[in-house]
């Protein structure tokens, strides 16, 4: 049943992605709020086909936790594609940053253009942290959420990658606030899976890791508090948990988890 079903959702979400991306090729010559208000509707109607043809939905916790005026940054756990498809019903205007060759996709490439989003070259390290920077400060001008994933790539359940420093970087030159994203996507929705599995998928919102911190300190705190709520997540609907190494690095500062789960 679950292979039917998971087969009727991929032949459902590949095909209405098709026929939406050229249904809404025209708001690429209108304001951008338009078209923004556009992709909400597609990413609402995929939450529609996710419940209806799978029987997954999901809830989001700690929104809390995020500030309401101004930039900042969202250090995303990414588990799955699922994620990315939800970044839009979850913030005012997220700049996401992305693979620069993802632009040049057609049609997918063009709209995320026209989103603005942060692309980043990959290669040279130099450069790369250059336009990710330059990037960020132009959206943080505009007052806009700047969501990262900070490991660069989906990272399966139960598998460990080290983060990047880029995320350290952005927080140390913007001087804003950092908000932990945990999620566990990935028990329903793995990585590169053909298969998509029923129950709740939830999203955590942890408290902000204020401005002003050294940038090592932030990025372990961070990675401390992104893995532990992302393995509670994971475990508490049957997912494996990530052994941490890094947990119990001497002379790192660390902020508890809240209790509360929020």
């Amino acid at each position: 049943m679950i292979f039917l079903r998971s087969l009727l959702f991929n032949v459902a979400f590949f095909s209405w992605t098709a026929v939406y991306c050229f249904a809404i090729v025209w708001t690429l010559v209108m304001p951008r709020p338009v078209m923004l208000a556009m992709i909400r509707f597609y990413m609402r109607s995929l939450s529609v086909l996710e419940w209806v043809i799978i029987g997954l939905r999901y809830e989001v916790k700690g929104t809390e936790h995020l500030p309401r005026d101004g930039s900042y940054l969202v250090g995303a756990k990414h588990q799955s594609m699922w994620e990315t498809m939800k970044l839009h019903l979850m913030f005012r205007d997220p700049a996401i940053v992305l693979k620069h060759e993802l632009i040049y996709i057609p049609l997918w490439g063009w709209y995320a253009w026209k989103a603005r989003m942060i692309p980043v070259k990959r290669g040279k390290r130099g450069a790369a942290i250059a336009s990710l920077v330059r990037g960020a400060r132009a959206m943080k001008a505009m007052g806009r959420e700047i969501v990262i994933f900070p490991q660069g790539t989906r990272v399966a359940v139960g598998e460990y990658r080290p983060y990047k420093v880029g995320i350290g970087l952005l927080y140390e030159d913007l001087g804003v606030p950092l908000v932990p994203m945990a999620v566990n996507s990935g028990v329903f929705w793995g990585r590169k899976t053909f298969i998509k599995r029923p129950g709740l998928i939830t999203i955590e919102f942890l408290p902000p890791i204020p401005p002003g911190l050294p940038k090592d300190v932030a990025l372990f705190e961070l990675e401390a508090r992104l893995e532990s709520a992302s393995n509670r997540l994971a475990i508490a609907v049957g997912g494996a948990a990530t052994l941490n190494p890094h947990a119990a690095s001497p002379g790192a500062a660390i902020t508890p988890e809240p209790e509360t789960g929020l």
